[in-house]
């Protein structure tokens, strides 16, 4: 397996417009309200989230000397950046339906005014790298097993698959700043246990938020059902779970899940669209 970032792997924003449905269907995967407001309140928290990694790896860029991974570096903020742009249109959607999204978003940009102000750059770095390798794992998931997607809004679809593979393309960018500028893997491991919660606790307040605004909350079967399909015996995050905990290994990289071949094959169809686009 693969122990550092594969030579030629180019990272490069596709500047490609999705035209969010408006008004964005309520339960737009599959009909389903669990499976649509557990994407919903992940994508709420990208935007601030996103700028936060764009701005704890650009605070160490004039450290790094590697023109490859300089130039890494470039695409991984120009993705995350335009990332950030999309789902700011896609939380909008949300807002128009009558989801209470600024609070969601006030209580995520306080604790992470607190993180700026309070930890070290490294150690916003190494939570950057952990938060990192989560939405690759999740992107993985996501591009490997169409079940996870399926029923979906087709316009959905393609916008959560082209940011699952933006997040696979640069999966390690962060990690390997974080190496050439720190490398402490004990803080690593810190980071990726505070990290998880704050993004489970984050994503189930939305959640939560949504189901309750939709008369849904204590309906028993949309949480049986809902998490039947994410972490029952055939859940889609359940094979995740090994791949969460190789990070805590000694000699980890985000690359040992080498997923170049699933990756190339995604971008035929994105890149596609984007020339299209162009033309």
């Amino acid at each position: 397996m693969a122990s550092t970032t594969p030579a030629g792997l180019e990272i490069k924003p596709r500047h490609l417009d999705f035209d969010l449905p408006d008004p964005l269907p309520r339960h737009w995967h599959d009909g389903d309200a669990f499976k649509s407001h557990l994407f919903d309140a992940m994508s709420v928290l990208f935007p601030d989230g996103e700028r936060f990694f764009i701005d704890s790896v650009r605070h160490f860029r004039e450290q790094i000397s590697d023109p490859v991974l300089k130039e890494q570096i470039r695409g991984f903020i120009g993705q995350e950046g335009h990332h950030s742009r999309e789902h700011l249109v896609y939380s909008q959607r949300l807002r128009d339906l009558g989801y209470d999204i600024t609070r969601i978003e006030k209580l995520a940009q306080a604790r992470i005014r607190y993180t700026q102000k309070t930890f070290s750059a490294q150690r916003q770095l190494a939570a950057t790298a952990a938060l990192e390798h989560i939405t690759a794992i999740m992107a993985n998931g996501l591009l490997e097993q169409p079940r996870t997607l399926q029923g979906a809004h087709p316009t959905m679809q393609r916008l959560w698959r082209w940011h699952a593979l933006e997040e696979t393309e640069h999966k390690a960018v962060a990690f390997d700043v974080y190496n050439q500028v720190c490398g402490s893997r004990a803080l690593l491991r810190r980071a990726m246990l505070m990290g998880t919660f704050f993004f489970v606790l984050d994503t189930f307040r939305g959640l939560t938020h949504m189901l309750k605004r939709d008369g849904l909350l204590w309906n028993w079967r949309v949480w049986r059902d809902g998490l039947q399909w994410s972490w029952g015996r055939h859940g889609v995050f359940r094979p995740l779970l090994r791949e969460y905990l190789d990070f805590f290994k000694a000699d980890f990289h985000p690359w040992q899940h080498n997923n170049l071949d699933l990756l190339y094959k995604v971008r035929e169809e994105y890149d596609g669209q984007a020339l299209a686009q162009v033309g």
